[in-house]
């Protein structure tokens, strides 16, 4: 199916995309990103400190914790959660609804807090779990970034411990054992989405040129 596809009319589709730090959330959606350039990244805004290559507004909104709370207050994120015990994290709401609205597709990056506050909020999100296909697996990644200290390495594996808890809310799994395999499944997730989003408005279309053939 091309990048185009057969989409009609109607809203975007949302992919909301969670598992444990480490796992290779982001890897994956910058590989499905970098194949179909319509679907739009949502930036979150967070109170931790950058990473080293981290961009402001690119990667995250880094904003102070003031600032955030005053974010949420006046009801300017979706979905907001304590991550790993002490950051803060959220997602805009009106970069989100603005793109659905007019039909564009959207992935967001998130913790399962945040993918069960985004289906409550919008009940068509898809919630995937990406999962390592060993503890060994994911602390050999946890550690190979070298930004962790022993106390954050904690803190990411309990968190970690959480998140699992919690997979049988989401919709689909992929274990991220090999990446291009991976790859490849977060994909074919995103087509049968918009395939199926497209499918919802066969009856439109339908009643549509039927009046057409009427008038």
């Amino acid at each position: 199916m091309s990048e185009q596809g057969a989409r009609v009319s109607g809203r975007g589709v949302l992919l909301v995309v969670a598992g444990p730090s480490g796992v290779g959330k982001g890897t994956l959606i910058h590989g499905l990103r970098g194949k179909y350039s319509r679907i739009e990244w949502s930036v979150s805004c967070t109170t931790r400190d950058p990473r080293p290559g981290e961009v402001d507004g690119t990667d995250y909104h880094f904003v102070s914790r003031q600032e955030f709370l005053q974010m949420a207050r006046e009801r300017r994120l979706l979905e907001w959660a304590v991550v790993h015990e002490r950051d803060l994290y959220g997602t805009p709401r009106e970069p989100v609804e603005h793109a659905l609205a007019a039909g564009r597709d959207m992935v967001i990056e998130i913790d399962y807090q945040g993918a069960r506050s985004l289906r409550a909020a919008l009940p068509e999100s898809v919630l995937v779990f990406v999962a390592p296909p060993s503890i060994q697996a994911l602390r050999e990644r946890l550690t190979g970034r070298n930004t962790e200290s022993d106390d954050a390495l904690k803190r990411r594996l309990r968190s970690a411990q959480t998140e699992f808890e919690h997979m049988g809310m989401f919709t689909h799994l992929i274990v991220n054992d090999d990446l291009a395999q991976a790859t490849e499944a977060l994909e074919a997730i995103y087509l049968a989405e918009r395939q199926r989003t497209t499918r919802a408005h066969f009856t439109p279309l339908r009643e549509s040129l039927l009046e057409d053939l009427e008038a």
